[in-house]
């Protein structure tokens, strides 16, 4: 099962046969093809499609097939217009059934970016799959899969990903596509579940039993009556594709857990990191002491400041814990991953990239799902083509680098990316810079030069902008959305991360937020966290502290709330005061956000976004 095929994030770049198409035929042997080819390698779309359509032109006998590398180069660089202007100068009658089937999944692809599923899957009917070479299987029935979810047939969408799942050879991709089609099949009515499920053992039949499974248990939650009920369903479906994949990695070896009755609580208590810790196990013992649970372990409480992390974890085993909660310093987490053997699981309070280990899981309040929020949300909304605003600072650099990653990741394009500097308050040169307002004011002056006389001149900010994706403290941003207004970018919805809200409501200062649309954690909405652990029943607790640590109270409540759930929390994700929380392969706690708009100073909720692992997400990847 290792065949090299890599589902890559993006779902305007669907067609990627070039990529993955070697250079087998003679034709592709010119050295400037072969150029091409390693310019899309390194991610240089738009070159390799210049290049590809010069070859067109220059060698007449091979002109189609380097017109149609062509436009599925510029489809990858983003330019769909390129694309087509170019699929539309082929004649379909001079070509071969291989490049006439290419041609209709490039014209799919095409629509597809644009929203128009009907023209989509009119050209995808024209196709016979079993026709197609193997890669361009895959992105037939991926493209299949998500005109049919946009058309609203879920049935139609999730054949097509069953389909997709029996030709994919990879481990990690046909877990992610079975993942899609649990997803997809969720949006659908238990009801519907039920009245239209083919009986046992049919394929279709057992993955939607699975997520009437699946969705039952996400409404009561407990853990003991889902594995009865998950046990019942491998005896109905015990050949079915999830037992191999979907199920098997979710109760995985590595993703082991039993609920402990004895707890380790690491956390410092001097030094840098003291009050942050405070502030966490606070959070912890609230949520603790409010169980409605039987969920009660023992707690005993480890000071991480002052003896080694290895050591520490060590005494806590002797001392009989079945769970380590913390480190929450990164330094010490990786101390503890790395110096030794960890035969109990630990919840470190942090997150690590890259790291992964047996019986580690991370969870915290990763910039990263902030970044992840925001540019799904804009894309949702139907952005392509967008700015980055980013802080000049180190963490300013590593946000930067997740906004990118992840806007490239729904297919979109980023026209620029600017950096300004914290300890100003006039950012009015990134921002011009941003939005090419020196640019309109070289051609007033070279036009001025060429008239030679005085001609009136008002500034103009490019118009090719679909969103800005900002990240700046709320000080920042209000010195920031303003100035965005002076100049003349009114109209351009700004998409912000989490740390664009101080956490309270302050209408009076946050008025000059208006209109910005960020993601932040539930616990901070009065309308979508209730009960006896939401922010207003924990004024006490919160209402002296500095905005910087109202969050990690929440963090301290989730630490412990989400304990008896990670044994099954890839299958049912808990919803908690930091997020619809999941799990990815590095055992990283992911957090689905709430996303707000501020109205009049006051964060307004917006529709829901989808988390990572989720139908939207995932439709926006793609098998090369």
């Amino acid at each position: 099962m290792n065949r090299q095929y890599v589902i890559l994030p993006c779902f305007c770049i669907l067609l990627l046969t070039s990529c993955a198409t070697k250079p087998t035929q003679r034709y592709l042997y010119i050295n400037e093809a072969i150029q091409a080819e390693s310019l899309m390698q390194r991610g240089q779309h738009k070159k390799a499609a210049n290049l590809y359509q010069t070859l067109a032109q220059s060698k007449p006998a091979h002109r189609n097939q380097f017109s149609l590398l062509a436009a599925e180069a510029f489809i990858q660089s983003g330019d769909g217009h390129a694309a087509k202007t170019l699929a539309d100068s082929i004649n379909p009658a001079s070509l071969s059934t291989e490049q006439g089937n290419r041609l209709n999944l490039l014209y799919a692809q095409i629509y597809l970016s644009n929203g128009d599923a009907e023209q989509a899957l009119n050209r995808l009917n024209t196709i016979q799959p079993y026709q197609l070479k193997p890669t361009d299987q895959l992105t037939f029935y991926q493209s299949l899969a998500f005109a049919h979810s946009l058309t609203g047939n879920i049935l139609q969408s999730v054949t097509a990903r069953i389909q997709l799942d029996s030709i994919l050879d990879n481990d990690q991709q046909i877990i992610e596509n079975q993942r899609v089609i649990i997803n997809t099949l969720d949006l659908l009515p238990s009801q519907t579940l039920i009245l239209k499920q083919p009986p046992a053992p049919d394929v279709l039949g057992g993955w939607m039993s699975l997520a009437r499974l699946l969705k039952i248990a996400k409404s009561n939650q407990n853990p003991i009556e889902f594995q009865t009920s998950l046990n019942q369903w491998k005896r109905l479906f015990p050949q079915h594709p999830a037992n191999y994949g979907f199920l098997q990695s979710s109760q995985s070896s590595k993703r082991s857990f039993s609920i402990p009755t004895s707890i380790a609580l690491l956390l410092p208590e001097s030094g840098r990191f003291a009050h942050a810790a405070q502030v966490i196990k606070d959070g912890f013992m609230t949520a603790y002491h409010q169980s409605q649970s039987n969920f009660q372990p023992s707690i005993r409480l480890y000071d991480s400041a002052i003896v080694n992390p290895v050591s520490l974890y060590q005494q806590a085993i002797a001392e009989g814990a079945e769970l380590v909660i913390g480190p929450l310093s990164k330094d010490h987490t990786q101390t503890l991953a790395l110096g030794t053997e960890l035969t109990i699981p630990v919840l470190a309070l942090n997150h690590i990239p890259n790291l992964a280990k047996d019986n580690l899981f991370q969870f915290g309040l990763s910039p990263i799902d902030g970044a992840k929020q925001a540019t799904t949300k804009a894309s949702m909304d139907g952005h392509k083509k967008v700015l980055i605003l980013t802080p000049e600072t180190h963490q300013g650099r590593r946000i930067n680098e997740y906004l990118t990653e992840y806007w490239q990741q729904t297919g979109g394009t980023i026209l620029e990316s600017q950096s300004y500097n914290v300890k100003e308050n006039d950012f009015s040169n990134p921002i011009k810079d941003l939005l090419n307002l020196d640019e309109s004011r070289y051609r007033y002056n070279r036009l001025k030069r060429l008239l030679a006389k005085n001609i009136k001149y008002t500034e103009r900010r490019r118009q090719d902008i679909d969103a800005i994706l900002l990240s700046a403290s709320a000080k920042n941003a209000r010195s920031i959305n303003p100035q965005l207004r002076f100049y003349r970018a009114t109209r351009v919805p700004v998409y912000a991360t989490p740390n664009i809200y101080s956490g309270l409501p302050n209408p009076s200062l946050d008025i000059d937020l208006n209109n910005i649309i960020f993601c932040d954690i539930p616990w901070l909405f009065p309308s979508v966290y209730t009960g006896e652990l939401s922010q207003e029943s924990l004024r006490n607790k919160w209402q002296f502290l500095p905005r910087k640590y109202i969050r990690l109270l929440a963090l301290g409540i989730d630490s412990f709330n989400i304990i008896p759930h990670l044994a099954q929390i890839n299958l049912t994700p808990y919803s908690g005061t930091t997020g619809k929380l999941s799990i990815n392969m590095e055992n990283r706690i992911t957090r689905q956000l709430v996303c707000a708009k501020f109205i009049k100073g006051i964060p307004v909720i917006q529709d829901p976004v989808s988390d990572e692992n989720d139908i939207t997400d995932t439709f926006f990847s793609n098998v090369q």
